[in-house]
């Protein structure tokens, strides 16, 4: 055999064996842990915007779910497992599911949704994040006043509203606090209902009524949107007039809502998410804040509970639900 043969031959085995590893690196099926409360029109929205950056369940992902419910002994136990399932990455939907996985790990990339990252100490700054967490934050604790000012607009004499939260939910300290700076200029007496789960919710609504409140506004988070339509409910039984911190309790008939849009900010986890897996490190990812806040108004539900909207608040909408 000539010696160019030969070096033909050598030059073909190597190329074959470069496409094989090729191949089995894209073939690599990439793990995704889940942790925290998702509600299940986030996981539907979030599978979406994972298959747009070409992530599929069943073709080069698996996505390890893991919810517990708010539960402070299970979100520890949870975020341990999914580091001992050697997860690429973990996404976390609240402040108390991210610390929860930056407790388990400081390794594992941490792609989260907070709506104070800095004050609670995921990151060291927005800009750069300095750790293996990066994410987006929904600036729920910068809007609580001005839900609080829509609330006064569509609701006459509004002198007391009550303020629902958990304070077990690190990402709803901060947002209480910001409302209750924003409540002394607008003369508002806040009405803080603290709860701990769904059972304590029928008995808030009764404590609301009985201390007379005018309305109702709600924390952003997702253990809040997994109860959205039970909220929604027992607000129009009790007929409150409520701001929500996000369109999909309007979508299920509460009166309005101020908020970033969810389906924008699970598109940005998704495209942080697929950076990782291609090796990207979250230190030098930003945290993500929101460009454009969203106002919807629920017309029917308006009627149902007695309450008219100002025409310059519905021409403030982003969308009107008639």
């Amino acid at each position: 055999m000539s010696k160019s043969l030969t070096c033909l031959t050598l030059c073909a085995l190597l190329f074959a064996v470069c496409l094989s590893s090729e191949a089995q690196q894209t073939s690599k099926v990439r793990r995704i842990g889940l942790l925290g409360n998702w509600p299940a029109q986030w996981i539907d929205v979030f599978r979406k915007e994972l298959r747009e950056v070409g992530l599929a369940e069943g073709r080069n992902i698996t996505i390890e779910y893991r919810n517990p419910e708010g539960r402070t002994d299970l979100r520890r136990e949870f975020a341990a497992e999914l580091v001992l399932l050697k997860v690429d990455v973990i996404v976390a939907t609240s402040t108390n599911a991210a610390l929860a996985a930056r407790q388990a790990t400081k390794t594992i990339p941490i792609v989260m949704t907070s709506s104070d990252p800095v004050g609670t100490g995921l990151v060291t700054s927005l800009a750069q994040p300095g750790v293996n967490v990066t994410g987006t934050t929904s600036l729920s604790a910068n809007l609580g006043g001005k839900r609080l000012e829509l609330l006064k607009e569509v609701v006459p004499n509004l002198s007391r509203v009550a303020a629902l939260w958990r304070p077990a939910a690190k990402g709803n300290q901060p947002q209480m606090k910001e409302i209750e700076v924003a409540a002394r200029p607008l003369q508002i007496q806040l009405l803080r209902v603290g709860i701990e789960g769904a059972n304590d919710l029928e008995n808030a609504f009764s404590r609301m009524t009985r201390e007379r409140a005018d309305a109702l506004i709600t924390m952003s988070g997702p253990w809040g949107a997994t109860h959205a339509g039970r909220i929604v409910e027992l607000a129009a039984s009790h007929r409150l007039p409520a701001i929500y911190p996000e369109r999909s309790f309007v979508e299920v008939g509460g009166l309005m809502s101020y908020g970033t849009d969810r389906d924008d900010q699970l598109r940005k986890v998704a495209v942080y998410v697929d950076k990782i897996l291609k090796g990207t490190k979250p230190a030098d990812l930003p945290v993500e804040q929101p460009t454009a806040f969203e106002l919807v108004i629920n017309l029917k539900t308006a009627k149902q509970i007695g309450v008219t909207i100002p025409p310059a608040v519905l021409m403030e909408a982003d969308k009107v639900i008639k």
